[in-house]
């Protein structure tokens, strides 16, 4: 009896501390990373399949999934993204799960159209991405290389990353465009410059996004043509990095550096690269530049993140001008110039506050601080002497400016109609100067500019305090499934407080004053979706003050309005074949009132005045087909007509004509091949075509546009990536910017063919 009931007993206790094992539950932990940048994916969902059982991860990417000992198939998925399906998942792993992007256009993740993230297909408007991923294939020495894969979009290169840009504007230097790094301008209103984008680091980008027309509704004065916003990669969630080299036949060499962690609550990555050439194929075309970028994340708390942002630039490049017509038809690639040359140190730092109040209501407060200045004896100030061949004159000249800026936005989500609500103010106060000096220069009996000395003659020395005070507000509503209404408003207010060194007689003579200019710029737009289908249609505004150069330097008695550009718009998408091909189009007028242009006066001088109307007409559209994992073939193009309404120039009426520097056709085009059966290669080739366009605005001239070929090619094994890119594979002679003033010609060199070669080692990275 006593033993039959102590094996009762040990079996009873058995079967209970099996049953408990079975049922006790343990945690299975982990993290889900972006597979390009190795940022954390917020929010991801975390589930067991075939259970009700999962979580999200929270905003480092991290997950705690409670289980048995048993193990589970996980499956990992997030917008935007690849689902993906993780096997024997256990209690005793920590998983480190990696994502790839989603090549379905439609599901893009986009900031810039409402400065939140939204799915691309709720934006109306025309906006496109350069992904990480792109970055990573394409390899590039400079931006252009990357937005020009984009319809509509022409960035002209200069030579050493100095560039202008044309985006539903003709090839132009004037401050039609917008640049902005993380939602914010990375340079103040007032004191555009056409080089702006020298300024940014490269390497710290995760993503470029690209807004095709006015957007001054959200981001202020200058965004006309379009917006660029590079968006800044955040620390990665585990340990990584990279460390590359390049050279190539034209004399370039760079070195990248990119390393990172995640400890804790602190993120830290630090991105930077130093490049130059010399003896390139043009004289005087030397250049350096070195940027670096330190970004700091720290999770304060679940719903509190604390964001510090701090990049430095040091550009320096020869400035060789351009070729005139006899040096580029012989192919002479000599320039008189020997020492003109622009410099450009510039600091940015940005310190931002987040907070996530609930699930529908979010806050962001960023201060920002920028250190900025252009510093330049410029080839396109150098005139000879009409009375003797020895000498010359130019000028020195400085641009500078501190920014001191608050912007503060909140989010709210709203249960009527799912409606969202995004409403925020800015405060800018930027105190900048200009200084130019006279110089003269010496020239030899070949015509060329020897050296050059200084004088006591000085052309501007001013200073002007720019002050912006701005509020929007953004509103969007679902009234109907698939159909979605937004509306925005922003209301700007600038104020010039300018204050001149110099008497009334000098070059720059305009008395000190305050100039005040104020504006509305409102933007409606409606998208509707169906089944991988989609429509949109906008009305905006777009709005430039006048920058402090076209103001005051060189005035006597400062008067000019702001530029005013009205857009109309429509254009569509559509996913098919299981999202192997998407398409995207829009069509567009804008039409330009009050713009600023030279006037002659009846007593022969001139003057800036705001007597200008242009109408910009065009298509855009973009074509992507992958019809298979491995091949992606992609085709993007613009058809576009940039003409004058009304517009007398320095007396010379050009009504009806077109604008100087607008091809009516460019176009881009890429197949990419990344064959299965050899894991880590990659090759492509790229054609990029820049049709014919008038030189001068009484349209006498044309250049007949050219057509380039890019070859790119990559081998990747465990750590290390081998790359090689030939651009301008058939060694087209051509010229990036044409232009005739009076009878004088002007051709900007584009380069020549280029082998580059890379080795890139990436730190924590198993293929």
């Amino acid at each position: 009896m006593t033993m039959k009931f102590f094996i009762t007993c040990v079996t009873a206790s058995l079967i209970i501390l099996s049953a408990s094992r079975a049922f006790a539950q343990t945690n299975c932990t982990g993290k889900v990373i972006d597979a390009a940048t190795h940022e954390p994916v917020a929010h991801a969902s975390v589930l067991i399949k075939n259970t009700n059982q999962g979580t999200i991860t929270n905003t480092n990417g991290e997950f705690t999934l409670p289980l048995t000992n048993t193990e589970y198939e996980l499956l990992v998925s997030s917008l935007g993204y690849h689902a993906v399906t993780i096997g024997n998942a256990s209690a005793q792993k920590r998983l480190v799960i990696s994502l790839q992007t989603n090549n379905n256009s439609l599901q893009e993740i986009v900031v810039s159209a409402s400065r939140t993230a939204q799915k691309r297909s709720e934006a109306p408007v025309a906006i496109a991405t350069i992904s990480k991923q792109a970055m990573e294939d394409t390899k590039a020495t400079r931006i252009d290389q990357l937005v020009n894969k984009v319809s509509g979009v022409n960035m002209v290169n200069l030579g050493n990353e100095q560039h202008e840009m044309s985006i539903r504007q003709p090839m132009t230097t004037k401050s039609l465009f917008l640049y902005l790094e993380d939602g914010i301008p990375i340079r103040t209103t007032g004191v555009y410059n056409h080089n702006a984008l020298l300024e940014m680091n490269m390497p710290a980008a995760r993503q470029i996004e690209i807004i095709k027309g006015p957007a001054s509704s959200l981001y202020g004065a200058e965004a006309i043509g379009g917006a660029v916003n590079i968006i800044t990669q955040a620390p990665p969630a585990i340990f990584s990095g990279q460390v590359s080299a390049q050279i190539n036949n034209n004399g370039y060499k760079r070195t990248d550096v990119q390393v990172g962690q995640t400890f804790g609550k602190f993120g830290l990555l630090i991105s930077g690269y130093y490049a130059n050439r010399h003896n390139g194929p043009v004289d005087h075309s030397d250049f350096h530049k070195t940027g670096i970028t330190i970004r700091g994340d720290y999770a304060i708390s679940e719903k509190t993140k604390w964001v510090n942002n701090i990049t430095y630039v040091n550009y320096y490049s020869d400035m060789p001008g351009s070729l005139d017509s006899a040096h580029f038809a012989n192919k002479d690639y000599s320039t008189p110039q020997t020492f003109t040359y622009r410099k450009v140190p510039a600091v940015r730092y940005k310190s931002q506050l987040l907070h996530q109040w609930s699930t529908s209501s979010t806050t962001q407060v960023s201060f920002v601080y920028r250190n900025n200045s252009v510093q330049q004896n410029p080839s396109y100030r150098v005139k000879n002497s009409a009375t003797d061949a020895s000498r010359a004159f130019g000028e020195i000249n400085e641009s500078a400016f501190n920014t001191y800026m608050l912007v503060a936005q909140h989010q709210q989500s709203l249960p009527f109609l799912n409606s969202k609500l995004i409403a925020g103010v800015t405060v800018d106060n930027s105190p900048s100067s200009y200084n130019s000096n006279f110089i003269n220069i010496s020239r030899d009996n070949r015509g060329y500019y020897v050296n050059y000395s200084t004088t006591d003659s000085v052309l501007s020395q001013y200073k002007t305090g720019i002050n912006n005070l701005a509020s929007y507000v953004h509103y969007e509503a679902e009234l109907v499934k698939g159909l979605k209404l937004t509306a925005a408003l922003r209301y700007d207010y600038y104020q010039y407080d300018f204050e001149n060194a110099l008497p009334p007689s000098a070059f720059t003579g305009a008395p000190t004053t305050k100039n005040n200019f104020k504006r509305f710029s409102p933007k409606a737009g409606a998208t509707y979706n169906y089944k991988g289908i989609g429509l949109y249609a906008n009305y905006s505004e777009g709005f430039v003050p006048p920058q402090i150069s076209e103001l005051y330097t060189g005035v006597k008695v400062p008067y000019l309005g702001p530029q005013t550009f009205f857009n109309y718009e429509v254009g569509g998408w559509f996913s098919l074949l299981k999202n192997k091909l998407y398409a995207d189009w829009s069509w567009y007028l804008l039409n330009g009132t009050n713009e600023i242009i030279s006037v002659k006066n009846v007593d022969g001088s001139t003057e800036n005045q705001n007597a200008g109307k242009t109408k910009h007409t065009g298509i855009e559209y973009g074509i992507t087909y992958r019809p298979v994992s491995s091949l992606s073939l992609r085709f993007s193009g613009a058809n576009s007509k940039h003409s004058f309404v009304q517009y007398l120039e320095k007396g010379i009426a050009y009504d009806n004509n077109e604008l100087a520097g607008g091809p009516r056709f460019i176009a881009n085009a890429e197949v990419t091949y990344k064959p299965v059966f050899v894991k880590g290669l990659r090759v492509s080739a790229e054609w990029q075509h820049i049709g014919a366009y008038y030189m001068d605005n009484a349209n006498t001239k044309k250049y007949e546009g050219y057509d380039l070929l890019n070859l790119r090619a990559g081998y990747a094994i465990r750590q290390f990536e081998i790359w090689v890119n030939a651009l301008n594979a058939t060694n087209t002679y051509y010229s990036t910017f044409a232009s005739k003033s009076g009878s004088t010609l002007s051709y900007n060199l584009g380069d020549p063919r280029e082998f580059t070669v890379g080795l890139v080692y990436k730190l924590n990275v198993k293929r």
